[in-house]
């Protein structure tokens, strides 16, 4: 099967799309998949790069920080597309990429398979000042674009609710992301674990709670920082793994609340590096609400870190309360989890088994891309497709 899969964000950007991507690419080539990428240049150029297309693009950061929007036509570049004639184009986002491959499917008469990654709705702070208006403008957007399409992918039951709300004229799929487990599968290297928690300057015997992801008001790391502040116990470190325009406020809110001595601010790292930095924690923290489906927390999970998490829809499967870590309500709930967690040794080593073993059973890339080609294959054959794959 020839795929070509359309994403206005690919490596070296370090997100979950991008990540999606990856491992879609790589484990659809394993299976003897034939592959092309349409994505946008980190600049004004178009070129092509092995089988990924980059379209000359300029920044839209005003708009959504690290965004980036078509300048270049590339005509060439889109007409060799249409006569290599995909079987099928996956794409990834709603905006130059997909406009591109809405064109390259009107000539080939490939069906357009699209993966709904990000909830606007949870981003209309960044375009709308009035939050109901900014909802409706997702819907309509939401609707136009999937009606554009032969079906859609969601990967969790929280984004497929979110599509029926909007009342979307397609069949929608939810399949999963996968990742890749053999980076995050490895033992620590007790060695390593305890040089980066010292290059960090973190008091030996603290307990690490670890956070890896954007820092932008929509992930609620401030809630984060207020439950640590309530925390009566000076043996916990809070690790900010990643950057973000909301930096800055959560570096205030740091000093404000006498926090200095134990919060880590990071920044970004390689990706071939997160993984140490998931080994060296011992539980993994969130209180975000904006996640579609947050590969952070499976990432933590398949590197044997339990989580605790703020509870969410996308949730479900992923995080069991008491198992692999907890889904908590509130500051008293996070407070009473965290504690358990912290003072029963036994109750860490069966949640840090427990987790791993979850993310080998349900998030391996190789089942996703394999569901992935099931939705493909019944697109080309214009089955009426499930609800579900």
């Amino acid at each position: 099967m020839k795929v070509l899969i359309a994403s206005d964000w690919y490596a070296p950007v370090v997100n979950g799309v991008v990540t999606s991507v990856l491992n879609l690419q790589r484990e659809l080539e394993a299976q003897g998949h034939e592959v092309r990428v349409l994505t946008l240049s980190s600049d004004l150029h178009t070129h092509e790069v092995g089988n990924v297309t980059y379209i000359g693009a300029m920044s839209a950061g005003l708009i959504y920080p690290g965004a980036r929007l078509r300048t270049a036509l590339a005509s060439r570049q889109v007409q060799a597309l249409i006569r290599w004639k995909p079987d099928v184009i996956h794409t990834q986002c709603e905006f130059s990429t997909f406009l591109l491959a809405r064109k390259i499917s009107e000539h080939t008469g490939a069906p357009i398979v699209h993966t709904y990654h990000t909830v606007y709705e949870d981003y209309t702070h960044y375009f709308s000042p009035s939050r109901a208006w900014g909802r409706r403008m997702v819907a309509l957007f939401t609707r136009h674009i999937v009606a554009q399409t032969a079906c859609v992918i969601a990967p969790t039951e929280k984004v497929r609710a979110i599509l029926e709300k909007y009342r979307v004229s397609r069949p929608v799929y939810v399949v999963p992301t996968g990742i890749d487990l053999s980076r995050f599968a490895a033992p620590a290297d007790p060695a390593r674990r305890q040089a980066l928690r010292h290059r960090l300057g973190i008091p030996a015997g603290n307990f690490v709670l670890t956070y890896v992801g954007r820092l932008a008001r929509e992930k609620n790391v401030e809630e984060l920082l207020a439950c640590l502040a309530e925390l009566d116990r000076s043996d916990v470190t809070l690790v900010l793994v990643g950057d973000g325009p909301y930096r800055p406020v959560l570096e205030e809110t740091v000093r404000d609340l006498g926090l200095t001595d134990c919060v880590k601010f990071v920044g970004m790292v390689k990706p071939a590096e997160v993984a140490d930095y998931y080994r060296m924690g011992d539980l993994f923290v969130s209180a975000s609400t904006s996640e579609t489906q947050g590969l952070t927390y499976i990432e933590a999970l398949a590197s044997g870190l339990p989580a605790l998490c703020r509870k969410d829809a996308c949730l479900t499967g992923v995080i069991e309360n008491g198992v692999n870590g907890w889904q908590f309500r509130d500051g008293g709930e996070f407070s009473a989890h965290l504690q358990e967690f912290l003072d029963d040794g036994t109750l860490r080593a069966s949640m840090a088994a427990a987790a791993a073993e979850n993310a080998r059973r349900d998030f391996s890339a190789e089942g996703f891309a394999r569901h992935a080609a099931q939705v493909y294959a019944a697109a080309i054959e214009g089955e009426g497709l499930c609800q579900s794959a």
